[in-house]
């Protein structure tokens, strides 16, 4: 009988886990760098339109990065494709600026409407990259 779980499979998850990951963490901090707001720290105030976006960024950008990892063939392919999908996050976060232009400051003044826009769209955003990447 299979093993359920072998060193192999085992050590295959934990270098996707660590790739996926570390994008993930890397995309949030250079989101967080584009943004004219400073969110953790709102966040720590309890700022909840300011956790609603960031809540919203972080599943934007774990989406694709669940496909990319879904449907790479090696670790540098989903890197790669991970990378990508942070790119069309930022461009949409600076598309959704332009659209409203005052969202940053919203968000700062707690104005839950503005939080729930930008996870909205960062969502929506992630949404459409995932089912993109296919293999």
């Amino acid at each position: 009988m299979d093993a359920p779980i072998t060193a192999h499979s085992f050590l295959n998850f934990l270098a996707y886990a660590g790739i996926g990951i570390g994008v993930l963490v890397l995309a949030a901090l250079a989101l967080v760098l584009i943004t004219p707001h400073r969110e953790l720290s709102l966040i720590r105030e309890g700022n909840s339109a300011a956790a609603t976006a960031f809540a919203g960024t972080l599943i934007g950008l774990a989406l694709p990065l669940h496909s990319a990892i879904s449907n790479s063939v090696s670790l540098i392919d989903a890197a790669i494709w991970g990378a990508v999908s942070v790119v069309v996050q930022a461009v949409a976060f600076l598309l959704a600026r332009l659209v409203a232009p005052k969202l940053s400051q919203q968000i700062t003044l707690n104005q839950t409407a503005a939080g729930i826009f930008s996870a909205g769209v960062s969502v929506s955003v992630g949404l459409i990259n995932a089912a993109a990447m296919t293999p």
